[in-house]
């Protein structure tokens, strides 16, 4: 499979949960830095994230709703077969590497560099991944 690399010039933010998180809780910070940015996207495996730690909360049905309304109206990605490719390169990179990060996250990077977006995160780890865009705020 040929796995298609984009040249083309930044086409916006994918958050990573974190990112999503503390916009959900409207930190300030990232609320003004989302504000003034090119398109925003989430991928699926970050909406399941978010889903999972809203069950697992005190409050899931309030969690629940939060998520929901954070979600509507926004850019979901989702995971095809062009995913999957470059989930394979890049878990291979990191195996090679002796790097590993967790599969939710190599998930996450493959959409990001599919789609040829900047990844808003706070995790480091996300730093090993050969040629993906990262970015905090």
């Amino acid at each position: 499979m040929t796995i298609p690399v984009s040249n083309s010039p930044n086409k916006g933010y994918l958050l990573d949960a974190n990112a999503a998180i503390a916009r959900i809780n409207g930190e300030p910070q990232i609320t003004a830095f989302l504000r003034t940015s090119a398109a925003v996207h989430l991928s699926i495996i970050v909406v399941g994230e978010l889903f999972y730690g809203a069950e697992k909360s005190s409050r899931p049905s309030e969690n629940r709703a939060a998520v929901d309304e954070f979600i509507n109206g926004r850019s979901i990605l989702i995971c095809d077969s062009v995913t999957a490719g470059w989930y394979g390169r890049i878990h291979a990179q990191l195996r090679r590497k002796g790097r590993p990060i967790p599969q939710n996250d190599i998930w996450i990077a493959a959409t990001a560099m599919q789609h040829d977006l900047v990844l808003l995160t706070k995790d480091q780890h996300f730093q090993q991944v050969d040629g993906l865009n990262v970015e905090s705020w």
